[in-house]
């Protein structure tokens, strides 16, 4: 084998078990141990902490280092690694989030193409019970292009879902991924719209990279997530929730979060406003703040707490006069 060849085989050996003597070592890359104690030295030069043993039984291993050194990994290696990076990007977790994007934006790319074909296939079997949670599904290989797109600051085109499933293509200059309540928007300049705009990367299809780089535009307001908030809370809806309920207005805002306006009312009352196409999730909200509330409107809202009082009390309350109060506190 050649020095490269010996090297990655000799990086692989290492990745795969953990020690080795010498004699076991040379045999298996057929070289003098002279020639291993060089290719060693030049591991070692390229940052992987080999540790030598000598005497008798006396070998090699590869420690833990300072810094994570490059890895070699089997296919069946990488296509762990992938499917858990993606469990991982919807785990809601702060920070681990974008540094699991940015892991696949570095994988996926360089994975062999039946590897590739074979994340995406048990991805898409394993988000289809997600999916059926409620959790849109993004494909790996559009969540790593995107990341990539964004990290090289080169042009995105793709056909975009609309809420109406009509279909709409775009040529956009990729500046920013936010994970939004197990969603991922992109934030990006539209140059068919001459504007910015967030896209829902479970709507994207058919993305392509395109060859051709972008300059800095600042982000409007220099926030990317703060962007995608404002846009979600601008998007037109079905319905527009507004309820007065007797809690102080900090506590209604930490559940409220991103997806209402709090206002603050006299004698500890305050009133959410919340606009939404699915009045269950109003009604959730309600029954987590637990206590009373005065629907002003929509009708509909009056409709669906009372059909969920109505589910509730089958459950296991076969007498209203027997209902809690906290199912009994909404005045409609």
């Amino acid at each position: 084998m050649s020095t490269g060849s010996r090297m990655l085989t000799l990086l692989t050996l290492f990745q795969n078990h953990r020690f080795w003597t010498g004699d076991e070592l040379s045999t298996k890359l057929r070289v003098s141990p002279r020639t291993l104690r060089r290719d060693v030295e030049q591991l070692r030069d390229l940052g992987y902490p080999v540790e030598t043993t000598r005497g008798v039984g006396g070998g090699y291993r590869l420690s833990a280092g300072g810094s994570l050194p490059p890895l070699m990994v089997s296919d069946e290696e990488a296509l762990a690694i992938v499917l858990g990076l993606r469990a991982v990007t919807a785990s809601g977790v702060q920070g681990v989030q974008d540094a699991a994007v940015g892991a696949l934006a570095k994988i996926v790319p360089v994975l062999p193409m039946h590897v590739r074909k074979l994340a995406a296939g048990i991805g898409s079997t394993v988000g289809a019970g997600q999916a059926r949670a409620g959790a849109p599904q993004v494909e790996v290989a559009v969540l790593a292009s995107v990341a990539t797109a964004c990290r090289d600051r080169t042009m995105l085109a793709f056909a975009y879902e609309k809420r109406d499933g009509a279909l709409s293509s775009r040529l956009v200059e990729p500046h920013a991924l936010v994970p939004v309540a197990r969603r991922w928007y992109l934030v990006a300049f539209d140059e068919g719209a001459g504007g910015w705009r967030t896209f829902r990367l479970d709507r994207m299809r058919g993305v392509e990279s395109l060859a051709k780089s972008f300059g800095s535009r600042p982000i409007p307001g220099g926030d990317a997530d703060a962007f995608v908030q404002s846009s979600i809370r601008n998007l037109p809806t079905r319905y527009e929730a507004v309820v007065r309920v007797e809690v102080p207005a900090e506590d209604a805002r930490a559940e409220v979060g991103q997806w209402g306006v709090v206002l603050e009312l006299e004698e500890g009352w305050s009133e959410v406003r919340m606009r939404t196409d699915d009045l269950d999730y109003v009604v959730y909200l309600l029954a987590k703040l637990d206590a009373r509330c005065e629907v002003v409107g929509p009708p509909e809202l009056v409709d669906a707490l009372r059909a969920w009082g109505r589910r509730l009390l089958r459950v296991g309350l076969p007498e209203e006069a027997d209902a809690p109060e906290s199912l009994r506190r909404c005045q409609t």
